[in-house]
């Protein structure tokens, strides 16, 4: 079983900045995907970004250019750095981790609302 817990959410205005960080249980993090979603209110919920085992990322193009994801995997934690926040990136911000024997886990959200 993996744990995840994130952290980093809050208010901020529009233009301004946010790291959420995500912690990881277990002993698989170096060798799993990583991602960040969110959902909105009356929303499905949606890939932010994504970041494999190797390194490699991948964002939405709603927040490409703004939003980096990154991971430590000596610290088991994935971070998301959002910069030039909008009041439409407001939404619960979800950790999920993909091990490579199947696993799929979901963090318990954190929220981040921008105001304008």
């Amino acid at each position: 079983q993996v744990q995840l817990v994130e952290s980093g959410g809050g208010l901020v205005q529009a233009g301004g900045s946010l790291r959420l960080s995500c912690a990881a249980s277990g002993s698989m993090f170096r060798f799993s995907a990583m991602g960040w979603y969110r959902q909105a209110p009356g929303k499905q919920r949606e890939l932010v970004a994504g970041i494999t085992s190797g390194g490699s990322t991948n964002y939405a193009d709603s927040v490409k250019g703004r939003f980096t994801i990154s991971r430590d995997n000596a610290k088991k934690v994935v971070y998301l750095q959002m910069n030039s926040l909008k009041p439409e990136d407001t939404a619960v911000y979800y950790c999920n981790v993909r091990n490579p024997i199947g696993g799929d886990y979901w963090g318990q959200g954190t929220q981040v609302t921008v105001s304008s």
